[in-house]
């Protein structure tokens, strides 16, 4: 298997036979459903048509189930793969909607910082000439919290220190 994003696809007919018969496939291949087709040809039990995803492994934490679409299962892989820091966090936070978890990383993301204040401290220096004498009057924490509770922004902790900021439009 090429990737770390794995599903294990079960054959029902020999499931409910009480056998266990399944294949582990890489979510990110091209050719899952050739993968599936050639675990059911070789069922111990005739004619076996039917299948489910029992198991997954790399989605840090994003529900599959078990009769998941091929489709929606590549892609949430994909996703993962391309924003692995904070990709599963922005999908659990949506609720697992990669159409909206994808434009809030593509969109709204505004980088990861080590809290609101650093971000606050960010934005605010790279767009306003502050006077020396100024600068320490400036309370970066609650400006951070004020961004937050306003709406302007939401964040994802993904670790201590690891604030990944994000416009909420």
């Amino acid at each position: 298997m090429n990737s770390d994003y794995k599903i294990y696809v079960a054959d029902l007919a020999a499931y409910n036979s009480g056998q266990l018969h399944g294949v582990w496939i890489d979510a990110l291949s091209d050719d899952i459903q050739d993968q599936i087709n050639e675990m059911l040809q070789q069922s111990p039990v005739k004619e076996s048509e039917e299948w489910a995803i029992h198991s997954y492994d790399g989605f840090e934490g994003v529900d599959l189930g078990e009769f998941e679409s091929l489709e929606t299962v590549q892609e949430i892989a994909a996703f993962l793969d391309e924003y692995d820091e904070f990709g599963a966090a922005l999908l659990n936070h949506f609720c697992n909607g990669i159409d909206e978890a994808r434009k809030a990383a593509e969109e709204c993301y505004q980088g990861c910082y080590e809290d609101l204040a650093d971000y606050a401290r960010s934005i605010t220096e790279d767009t306003t000439d502050i006077p020396s004498h100024l600068q320490y009057y400036i309370d970066y924490e609650k400006m951070g919290r004020d961004m937050d509770m306003s709406g302007d922004i939401y964040t994802i902790d993904i670790d201590h220190q690891q604030t990944h900021v994000f416009l909420n439009y």
